[in-house]
C-alpha cells in the first residue's frame, strides 16, 4: 500500500533532536503527510527556526519544543507541555550523541553522558509521553532511532552501541506494553547516513572502506531514513509492532 498523502493531517507528532541531521528530514517527511510537527531541539534553536520553515514549506504546521533529552525532568516537562497544548500521537525518539573512544581510555562521565541521552532519553521521553499515545489509541505511533552499531556493534564504539542496543529491548518491551490499546512500536536502525554528525566521526579513507562493504554501495540519505519513519507513523503501518526496520544499504542483513 503506497504512503497517502495527508494522512497524518490531525496528527501532532513529537521529534527529538529535530533540528538538523535525519531528524530534520523525519520533520519534513511529517509535515509533508500533514502532521503538526514539534520539533525538539537543545541549544540550536535557530536551527529548529530553519527546520520548522521546511515543515511549513512541506505542507504541515510547525512548533518549536525546547528541552534536553538528557535532563530527565526537562524531558518529562517538555513533552507533557506539548501533550497538554496540542496532543501527541507520534513520538519519534530521535536526539543522540556520539562520543568514541576505546574502552580503555573510555572516560566514566563520557559514558554518562552517552546514556543519558541516547538510551535514558529515549526512557524520559516514552514515560511522558505514554498517557497521550494511550489516549490516541490506534494513531498511536512510538518510534525510536537506534543504529546499525546497536545490532553489530563497533570498536571505539561501547558506549554508544549498548546505548542503541538498549533502545531495541526497549522497543520489544514497550510494543507488548501498548499492544491492546492499538499503539505500535517500533525502531528504525539507520546504517551509515550522510550527516554532520557522520562526516565528524568518519575520515575520507574510512568512507571509501566503508563503501565497499555495503552492497548497495552508497552512503545512505537523511530521506531514506525519514521516509521508512513516516511509513511507520502512518495507518498503512497499524499491524506493525515490535519491530526493526533496517535502512542500511544491506551493510546488515
Amino acid at each position: 500500500m503506497a504512503i497517502k498523502d495527508k494522512a497524518l493531517e490531525g496528527c501532532t507528532a513529537l521529534v527529538t533532536g529535530g533540528s538538523r541531521g535525519i531528524g530534520r528530514a523525519i520533520c519534513e517527511a511529517l509535515g509533508a503527510r500533514g502532521a503538526t510537527v514539534a520539533i525538539n531541539f537543545h541549544s540550536r534553536e535557530d536551527a529548529a527556526r530553519e527546520t520548522a520553515e521546511l515543515v511549513s514549506k512541506a505542507g504541515g504546521n510547525a512548533l518549536l519544543a525546547g528541552f534536553d533529552v538528557g535532563d530527565a525532568a526537562a524531558a518529562a516537562e517538555g513533552v507533557k507541555a506539548v501533550g497538554k497544548d496540542h496532543g501527541l500521537h507520534i513520538l519519534v525518539n530521535n536526539a543522540g550523541i556520539a562520543i568514541n573512544g576505546l574502552l580503555m581510555r573510555f572516560k566514566p562521565e563520557d559514558w554518562d553522558k552517552v546514556i543519558a541521552t541516547n538510551l535514558t532519553g529515549v526512557f524520559s521521553c516514552s514515560k511522558a509521553a505514554t498517557p497521550y499515545l494511550l489516549k490516541a489509541k490506534t494513531q498511536g505511533r512510538l518510534i525510536n532511532l537506534s543504529s546499525v552499531v546497536g545490532e553489530n556493534g563497533n570498536a571505539g564504539q561501547t558506549a554508544y552501541a549498548a546505548a542503541k542496543a538498549g533502545i531495541l529491548g526497549m522497543t520489544k518491551s514497550l510494543a507488548k506494553e501498548f499492544a491492546s490499546r492499538g499503539v505500535t512500536v517500533n525502531a528504525v536502525t539507520p546504517g551509515f547516513i550522510a550527516t554532520d554528525m557522520t562526516d565528524e566521526h568518519l575520515p575520507a579513507d574510512q568512507r571509501e572502506a566503508l563503501l565497499s562493504t555495503i552492497p548497495l554501495a552508497r552512503i545512505g540519505d537523511a530521506s531514506d531514513v525519514a521516509d521508512s519513519v513516516a511509513f511507520l507513523a502512518g495507518p498503512e503501518a497499524s499491524y506493525i509492532t515490535g519491530q526493526v526496520l533496517r535502512v542500511n544499504g544491506g551493510l546488515l542483513m
